[in-house]
C-alpha cells in the first residue's frame, strides 16, 4: 500500500481565474503574466507544481506567438507545455482540480486554433 501524497495548501485560484479571463479575451501575454506572478519568485525550486505552472505559461506563450504569426516558436512553446503536462498526475494540490480543467481548456483551445491544410 502506497503512502498518500501530501496535499499542498497554497490556493492560486485568483491568479488562475485571471489567467482564464485573459485566455477568454485572447490576451495571451497578460495570461502569461498572471501566472508568472506565482512562478517567477519560485522558479528555482524543484517543485512539481511550479513546473506545471511553467507549462501553463508556455501554453499561453504558444498562443501569443501563434497570434503574432510565428508558428515555429509557437510549436516549440507548446512542446514545453506538453513536457510538463504529465505532472498533473504526479502531485496533489489545493489547485489540482482547477489545473485539470485548465489543461483540458488549453488543449481544446489549441485544437480549435490549428488550421489543417
Amino acid at each position: 500500500m502506497s503512502c498518500p501524497r501530501p496535499l499542498m495548501k497554497r490556493d492560486y485560484s485568483v491568479h488562475l481565474d485571471r489567467f482564464v479571463l485573459c485566455l477568454d479575451e485572447e490576451r495571451f501575454y497578460d495570461a502569461h503574466e498572471a501566472l508568472e506572478e506565482i512562478w517567477f519568485p519560485r522558479r528555482f525550486e524543484d517543485d512539481m507544481e511550479m513546473k506545471l505552472i511553467k507549462g501553463f505559461i508556455n501554453a499561453a506563450v504558444s498562443f501569443e506567438l501563434s497570434k503574432r504569426g510565428r508558428p515555429d516558436p509557437a510549436s516549440r512553446a507548446w512542446e514545453n507545455y506538453e513536457k510538463y503536462r504529465p505532472l498533473l498526475e504526479a502531485f496533489n494540490s489545493t489547485n489540482t482540480g482547477y489545473y485539470k480543467r485548465l489543461a483540458k481548456r488549453l488543449e481544446e483551445m489549441r485544437e480549435l486554433r490549428i488550421v489543417t491544410v
